[in-house]
């Protein structure tokens, strides 16, 4: 699939991927495959990517920022952050990028040093707004022709680690365990 936006300026992927500082991250849809399942007792459940993490945690060791902006509030989402000492945690947020313009200032960053990977029209504003766009290949339609790269990948199933995997790459990390 990996469709590229046609009206983003001329400058390479590797060359935009090699910028990049802090790759922040929607969560339903993205690091979820975007079910909400709700156990008997009315107890939410999410299913995260063990690949995304291990993503995770090789983006944190090469020095790569992380962090969640989501339109809806999870206590697993809190968890699996913690887990990954993830401190940017933006949960409940119905205007996103007032958050990511609060994030881009307190680490002194431009729009050049972030990636975004988002889904669905809420998250149009920053995925227009930064370095580096991505989607699921799951994401809604509408969001294909707004970002840089579709991952061949869906959300919660390794679209997120696909990507980090192409920002160490460009950065020419080493990826050993």
């Amino acid at each position: 699939m990996n469709k590229q936006r046609k009206s983003k300026p001329k400058t390479s992927l590797r060359t935009k991927l090699k910028n990049i500082k802090l790759l922040l991250l929607d969560v339903d849809g993205v690091l979820t495959d975007g079910r909400i399942v709700y156990t008997s007792d009315g107890v939410e459940q999410k299913f995260f990517d063990a690949h995304d993490g291990y993503g995770f945690t090789l983006a944190l060791r090469h020095g790569l920022k992380l962090g969640i902006i989501s339109g809806r509030s999870s206590p697993m989402v809190t968890k699996r952050a913690s887990e990954f000492m993830i401190d940017e945690v933006h949960q409940d947020v119905p205007n996103k990028i007032e958050v990511y313009d609060s994030i881009k200032k307190k680490y002194h960053l431009k729009d050049s040093e972030i990636a975004y990977i988002g889904d669905d029209l809420m998250d149009v504003p920053v995925l227009q707004q930064v370095g580096f766009s991505a989607a699921p290949s799951d994401a809604i339609e509408d969001i294909f022709k707004q970002v840089d790269y579709v991952c061949s990948k869906g959300g919660g199933r390794g679209a997120v680690r696909e990507v980090i995997d192409m920002i160490l790459k460009a950065k020419s990390v080493e990826q050993r365990v």
